[in-house]
């Protein structure tokens, strides 16, 4: 790879932003892509913009060419809101699933590491924790606590973002009232209210495994940022 190819990965590592290396296995020719970016132009971008969405590196091959997709995404990350009984379920799932988890709640004695030993805990106010964690198209946002002066300033801070998933819990009348309070936002659709995919879940552990699904589902089949 030439310098100037690896200082612009690089960069874009560290300002976490998706990019593509293709790579011309005929003539070792190399050029670097932002398959996300609203400007992207290749005849391979619909290929290079599955490959992100699979985070899959492989050959593709046309008419005798072979080229190389090489995918870097940035981490994939779980905000969850609110270190509530799903949450303790939710961490280790979404672990094991490959996510860095960071659980947000200014109680510190539910949001302590005696609750979860394993995870990284804020316990600063939900608006100035999303501030301060600069959430990315590869960040999804859970929040739990069920109580709106900490679930409505997380929602306003998340919608400022390019989180890929939004999720909220509560019925569907929760929701509404929800919407009603934050009627003077733009976004309120990217929210999914009730959280989690309707899988007929009931006790905490069962919820978290239909949150997961769904942020599953909005990675792997949601629209591209």
């Amino acid at each position: 790879m030439k310098r100037h190819l690896l200082d612009q990965l690089n960069q874009a590592r560290s300002e976490k932003t998706t990019t593509v290396l293709l790579t011309d296995l005929n003539s070792g020719s190399q050029e670097l892509i932002y398959p996300l970016s609203t400007t992207a132009e290749h005849a391979l971008l619909a290929d290079m913009k599955k490959a992100v969405r699979d985070d899959r590196s492989y050959v593709h091959e046309e008419n005798g060419s072979k080229t190389f997709i090489q995918v870097f995404n940035p981490p994939l990350r779980l905000i969850i809101v609110g270190a509530v009984h799903i949450s303790q379920f939710l961490v280790p799932m979404a672990q094991l699933a490959g996510y860095e988890v960071i659980l947000v709640d200014p109680r510190s004695a539910f949001g302590n590491p005696a609750r979860f030993p394993d995870c990284a805990i804020s316990n600063e106010w939900p608006d100035d924790a999303m501030q301060e964690l600069s959430l990315d198209h590869r960040t999804a946002v859970v929040i739990l606590t069920h109580d709106p002066k900490l679930d409505d300033p997380a929602i306003e801070a998340t919608l400022k973002s390019d989180a890929f998933y939004i999720g909220a819990l509560g019925s569907k009348r929760t929701h509404a009232k929800r919407m009603e309070r934050l009627n003077h936002l733009e976004g309120l659709d990217r929210i999914e209210g009730p959280i989690g995919l309707a899988i007929g879940s009931k006790n905490p552990a069962e919820i978290a495994v239909s949150i997961l699904a769904a942020i599953t589902n909005a990675l792997r089949n949601g629209s591209m940022k």
